[in-house]
């Protein structure tokens, strides 16, 4: 074999924002278990240090001291010798701040190589708190703090954009959002004869994103050869995102390994045995050729004697390099019952709370939301059944079992210990059928359940009103306005705020739970809701967590009937089939609050103005241009097509209903619970949508005029068609 075979490692860690020994105990063990497998290589996620969430704490410079801090642990811990490190964390450099990777051997740094291209869209700020290396293939000295030039045996590094040089091979490192840029640097890095990249990520889930990521490593290296390390953050580390993991080998364009997407592992090292002569033998056969002889992209190589195939020929002719797989790809029922419940159990285990509580309201929407608790409980019953240690303790100190054998055997019993279901109900608004639902579901997957009627304080309230302005609210079926039906809907909605909290504060005490604490209640209004802005502010939806608020209703629908099926629970097909209702009114004969109804738009309608509004950037004009020839009643229906179809003047009071609600509700934004982030058109206010909440009136804009004189063209072209056609 030459001598060519190299066996590499790449990881997912749970890090958590500024738990600097904690996150440098992650980093130990994987790089023993890189070890153990025989790796000389290692990579670790983006800014692994730190962890990636921590924000406006980059501004802090004692952020960089104790980084550097970890990093000397890290040097002078000789179980970590013998093996190539690139390890990421935020290094500050005549005065900038930047976001690196530190790539050192045997306690000795060899390259400090700095984040070029910044990521600074969505969900992220980089460019609010690091500085980009804006000089390609070009370096600099940077002067060592005198605990890291002790070790180091010298003042001064490299810093900058360089790879290394083995004996037999080179390597070079990209960060996160190098790997999406048009121009990324693995491209140069490869014509220039690197064959080893590295990319270290802070990448988060959204549904469906997988794929895509996956098509853009394995393009990395399908155009133009080599071997690619992809490392990523995994779990909750300070934040609304989820980050999934998914560590991943690449050899030439085809996966050769693969980790997790969701997993409760705090370290998880993926290694692979390549074999350096693929990489010539296939680049040889491409047409890369003039390209690489004639690119102007030379890049500067440190060397060093540190030999990364194995001393050891016959084992590698006995092992042989490690083969392509097929990649696994979750169904999106599967992320969202993953991704909610790795989320929820990390967000419990760090926060030091006692549980969860759910408003459970016999609505899909809540159903959903205790469904991905239980989804939890699940995942966390196969760790503890898989032997993870990590999961026994923390269930031992949260669930409060004690010693061997009397661990939760079930979901269902640990579902008991640590989640409560609570229906607030109203004698004349509930239904028997929402109360005897949330009991189904609450039995089924073991919750503790309250069942209760908040009729005493609801008229205690709205007595207050009668006794001191002496006028009494009706209903709207009663013959009351609109304000007063919205006013006596939002007092019970407010009501079930405030007593959910009651009850999460006390239940653990009440139930002699040891240790205390309170629950964190979980909200449960859906993407499409908060976009519109049908809710109450300040009443269920306003929680502590919300791990369906960016989940839009189609895709809640499509999760509950897959966990009918996969969870058991033939309880769920009730709420498949229950018509969306708030039952803040009361039923009559003639009349059951519908919530589409309620809003003037279908959840569907919803989730296709909330793409176009964030995704596709357009305003009320151009989201008229787009829907009137998408949802035009005369277009040609394809077998997959199930768009609305509405006249153009359906299309424009569309429009100019969505729009209009959407801004009068855009102050109920900045309040929202913070959501699990799972999809790129969620209105969550909290750092990712940042638009205003104070507009002037759309119904009065020139954006609606436009509209109208738009849609007077339309149907004067449509009116003509006709006219001629029936000649």
């Amino acid at each position: 074999m030459g001598g060519h075979l190299v066996t590499v490692a790449t990881c997912s860690l749970n890090q958590w924002v500024l738990d600097w020994e904690g996150n440098l105990g992650r980093i130990i063990e994987s790089i023993h278990l890189a070890k153990a497998a025989g790796a000389r290589l290692r990579v670790g996620p983006e800014l692994e240090i730190t962890g990636y969430s921590a924000l406006d704490h980059f501004h802090e410079l004692d952020v960089y001291t104790h980084s550097l801090e970890m990093l000397q642990r890290l040097l002078l811990d000789k179980s970590t010798h013998g093996i190539l490190l690139d390890v990421g964390l935020p290094i500050l450099h005549r005065n900038l701040r930047y976001n690196c990777r530190v790539i050192c051997l045997d306690g000795k740094i060899l390259l400090i190589r700095p984040k070029m291209w910044l990521a600074n869209d969505g969900n992220y700020r980089e460019m609010r708190h690091f500085t980009p290396w804006m000089r390609p293939r070009e370096t600099e000295l940077f002067h060592l703090p005198k605990i890291l030039s002790e070790i180091q045996g010298e003042t001064h590094v490299l810093f900058g954009d360089a790879v290394i040089s083995t004996p037999e091979t080179a390597f070079g490192a990209e960060t996160c959002e190098e790997l999406f840029t048009p121009r990324a640097p693995h491209i140069d890095m490869a014509l220039d004869g690197v064959e080893i990249i590295t990319n270290s990520s802070g990448s988060h889930f959204t549904l469906r994103k997988l794929d895509t990521r996956l098509q853009l490593i394995t393009e990395a290296t399908r155009k133009n050869g080599g071997i690619y390390l992809y490392a990523n953050q995994q779990g909750c580390d300070g934040e609304r995102l989820y980050f999934d993991g998914c560590a991943m080998i690449i050899v030439n364009g085809d996966v050769v390994a693969q980790g997790s997407q969701f997993s409760l592992n705090d370290v998880e090292v993926v290694t692979a045995t390549v074999d350096l002569d693929e990489v010539r033998s296939y680049r040889a056969a491409i047409s890369r050729g003039m390209q690489a002889a004639t690119s102007a992209a030379k890049y500067q190589r440190i060397q060093t004697p540190f030999e990364l195939s194995s001393e050891d020929e016959e084992s590698d002719v006995t092992r042989g390099p490690t083969l392509p797989i097929q990649p696994r790809i979750h169904s999106v029922e599967e992320e969202v019952a993953l991704c909610g419940g790795c989320y929820l159990w990390d967000y419990l285990r760090r926060s030091g709370s006692a549980g969860f509580l759910v408003p459970l309201s016999g609505g899909i929407d809540s159903c959903a939301t205790a469904t991905i608790v239980y989804s939890m409980c699940r995942i966390v019953i196969a760790a503890i059944e898989d032997g993870n240690a990590q999961v026994i303790e923390d269930v031992k100190r949260i669930a409060k079992y004690d010693g061997e054998g009397v661990l939760p055997k079930t979901p269902q019993a640990l579902c008991n210990q640590i989640f409560t279901t609570i229906y607030m109900g109203m004698k004349k608004q509930s239904s028997h059928e929402t109360r005897q639902r949330a009991k189904d579901l609450a039995e089924a997957i073991g919750s503790y359940h309250v069942n209760l009627d908040i009729d005493d304080v609801y008229e205690a309230q709205k007595n207050l009103l009668v006794n001191t302005i002496n006028f009494e609210p009706r209903f709207k079926v009663h013959g009351g306005t609109n304000q007063e039906n919205l006013t006596l809907q939002c007092i019970q909605a407010r009501i079930r705020m405030v007593t959910a909290y009651e009850f999460g504060q006390i239940l653990p005490t009440a139930r002699n739970r040891p240790g205390g604490g309170s629950l964190l209640v979980l909200g449960s209004a859906n993407v499409g809701e908060a976009l519109r802005g049908y809710l109450t502010k300040y009443d269920c939806s306003s929680a502590d967590i919300n791990p369906i608020g960016s989940i839009d209703k189609s895709d809640l629908k499509r999760f509950i009937a897959w966990a009918e099926k996969n969870f058991d629970l033939p309880c769920l097909d009730g709420f498949l089939t229950a018509v969306p209702t708030a039952e803040l009114e009361p039923i009559t004969q003639n009349y059951v609050q519908s919530d589409e109804a309620d809003m003037g738009m279908t959840y569907q309608e919803l989730t296709i103005f909330g793409r176009l509004r964030k995704i596709n950037k357009l305003g009320p004009f151009a989201m008229f241009q787009r829907l009137v020839h998408d949802w035009s009643a005369e277009r040609e229906i394809r077998p997959d097509d199930d768009a609305p179809r509405y006249t153009p003047a359906q299309v424009a009071e569309k429009v100019k209903r969505f729009y209009h609600f959407y801004a009068i509700n855009r102050h109920k934004s900045t309040v929202l619970t913070p959501a699990l982030h799972c999809n790129d058109y969620a209105p969550d206010d909290n750092r990712f949508d940042l638009r205003p909440f104070l507009y002037p009136p759309f119904w009065r804009s020139f954006s609606f005029k436009r509209i109208d004189m738009e849609l007077e063209k339309i149907e004067k072209k449509l009116a003509s068609k006709k006219a001629k056609e029936a000649k």
